[in-house]
């Protein structure tokens, strides 16, 4: 037995050197040291805290992952050296990361209904889009501040616009066609969550509006639906020519008005339904549709200007990795990569803002995996749902939120991505 609790069985030894980019105290001498080649991740883990702990008897030991000329390691030395003809003989070096995985499950936020679309990307709140009409703010687990109301039918889309600016507004679009704006205030609720409606609402769209994506500069927004079409809005509540003012009746007797924008232009190529959008640079939208493509538009000319198909219906698309580069999309298939691993429809697919390697992806298997570029198989598997996940994303750079058919909206914390 040795210090890692495995039996070595006479396993060959190999002469190794941990490194890392990682500060001190995360940092183990660099002189190399033989182990037993029968040692998987875990393994090698127990070997780095135990180095760790060495100079630090208060070191409380966490978990790692490593890598070797660049990839990912998960199987036993031997087996990764033998697989990648790397030869045993002379000193390996080895690099080891904080593992890409949730150290804490909080408690989750219950909703009326299915919880259909989250949006994680402004570190002060979470917003969530239901199947009973509404959406939420949470700044944190369990604590809602904010009703947006006003749709008739389930929200199947949210998204914050200009996340990092000083003024909030949130997108949402719906089952009932429509897609409204809302402004956040800067007002703390006393006892219930303020409710809000929304200062514009957008027509157009001849059936359910699935997604919604801003602009990078927080102009304008884009929406896919089940019309097979993608429009283009803007966002300021200016007196343009694409507006128009209503009136509405508040308790009976006062008039208040609401803006209503109609679509500067409508992108048109996809043959059934447009499952989702995202705008990642300012004059190029992605598009993914149950028509099996990813489609890549200039907004200028509304031309399309590439089309990827991957004969399977896709239902999310994401663009990441280094330089932007790389699309993520997801259907009754893994996302579209080396991925493969959830048992159902992948209904969600997201980059980290901040890493060229990591993504997450949720599924109708109940499951929310994260990935990383540099392997095949999920990092973690997160279970904390009971039901169908319908959404996930990224929040704070270290927690993944996601929600469900089991009406929870659950935030996943402690992940070390970076």
């Amino acid at each position: 037995m040795d210090m890692n609790g495995e039996v070595e069985d006479n396993s060959r030894r190999v002469q190794v050197r941990f490194v890392t980019k990682l500060k001190p105290p995360l940092k183990v001498p660099p002189t190399s040291i033989a182990i037993p080649s029968n040692l998987t991740r875990l393994g090698l883990s127990t070997i780095v805290n135990n180095l760790l702990q060495a100079g630090d008897p208060d070191w409380k030991a966490e978990p790692f992952d490593f890598l070797i000329d660049g990839e990912l390691v998960r199987m036993s030395l031997e087996k990764f050296l033998l697989a990648k003809g790397i030869s045993a003989e002379k000193i390996l070096e080895i690099e080891y990361i904080k593992a890409v995985a949730p150290r804490k499950e909080e408690e989750p936020s219950f909703h009326d209904d299915w919880v259909s679309a989250v949006d994680g990307s402004n570190p002060g709140f979470i917003v969530t889009g239901c199947y009973d009409g509404l959406a939420r703010l949470w700044k944190a687990a369990g604590v809602c501040t904010h009703i947006l109301e006003g749709h008739s039918d389930g929200v199947a889309s949210v998204g914050v616009i200009n996340p990092e600016g000083a003024e909030s507004i949130v997108a949402t679009a719906s089952k009932d066609r429509t897609l409204r704006l809302w402004k956040l205030d800067g007002e703390e609720p006393v006892n219930n969550p303020i409710k809000i409606r929304a200062f514009k609402i957008l027509r157009g769209h001849r059936g359910s509006v699935q997604s919604v994506a801003a602009q990078t500069s927080g102009d304008m927004i884009c929406s896919g639906s089940w019309d097979c079409t993608i429009n283009l809005w803007r966002t300021k509540d200016n007196t343009d020519g694409d507006l128009s003012i209503k009136k509405r009746k508040v308790n009976d007797h006062a008039d208040e008005s609401q803006l209503e924008g109609e679509a500067v232009s409508t992108l048109v190529g996809h043959t059934q339904c447009v499952s989702s959008v995202v705008w990642p640079q300012h004059e190029t939208v992605y598009s993914a549709s149950w028509d099996h493509s990813v489609r890549r538009w200039d907004v200028e000319t509304s031309k399309d200007l590439s089309d990827i198909f991957c004969g399977k219906v896709l239902g999310c698309v994401d663009v990441g990795g280094e330089g932007s580069a790389l699309i993520a999309a997801g259907g009754t298939s893994a996302p579209v990569f080396q991925f493969s691993s959830h048992a159902s429809w992948v209904s969600a697919c997201k980059w980290h803002n901040k890493s060229w390697f990591h993504l997450v992806s949720a599924s109708y298997d109940g499951k929310v995996m994260l990935w990383d570029l540099r392997t095949a198989w999920p990092l973690a598997v997160i279970e904390s749902h009971e039901d169908k996940v319908l959404c996930a994303d990224w929040w704070r750079g270290d927690s993944v939120v996601s929600g469900g058919a089991d009406s929870k909206l659950c935030i996943s914390s402690g992940i070390s991505a970076l």
